[in-house]
């Protein structure tokens, strides 16, 4: 795991969501995928940002901490010889791949890769 990705919350009313993450919290609008029901909202000048998903759309969603690796294929599989159980194979997003699990507690995780994008 080389650093925090995103911290994904579901919501009830995304515009009732980014209204209070922007206007109340006074949190920068990052970007908005209304066609998706999510946005994100940076806090401060860190990477990583707080993306919303809309309960509606997102019917699973539970707090959710992505960490960035090199590779999910790697990573996926040392995780698996570990014994942890994924929630779906990897998956593409924009940036490039991605997949969530659950720790022994109920607390969703997630791993991503920027492999569509020049590593940083």
């Amino acid at each position: 795991m080389k650093r925090y990705d995103n911290f994904f919350l579901g919501v009830d009313n995304l515009g009732e969501a980014q209204e209070f993450y922007g206007q109340v919290l006074g949190l920068e609008l990052k970007f908005n995928f209304a066609e998706k029901r999510m946005a994100a909202f940076n806090v401060g000048e860190e990477e990583p940002a707080i993306i919303l998903k809309e309960k509606s759309v997102y019917k699973d969603v539970k707090p959710t901490i992505w960490f960035v690796v090199e590779d999910v294929h790697t990573e996926c599989k040392k995780l698996a010889d570990r014994g942890v159980e994924f929630l779906s194979e990897p998956f593409s997003i924009m940036t490039g791949m991605a997949v969530e699990f659950e720790d022994p507690f109920g607390n969703r995780l997630g791993i991503t890769d920027y492999s569509k994008q020049i590593q940083k």
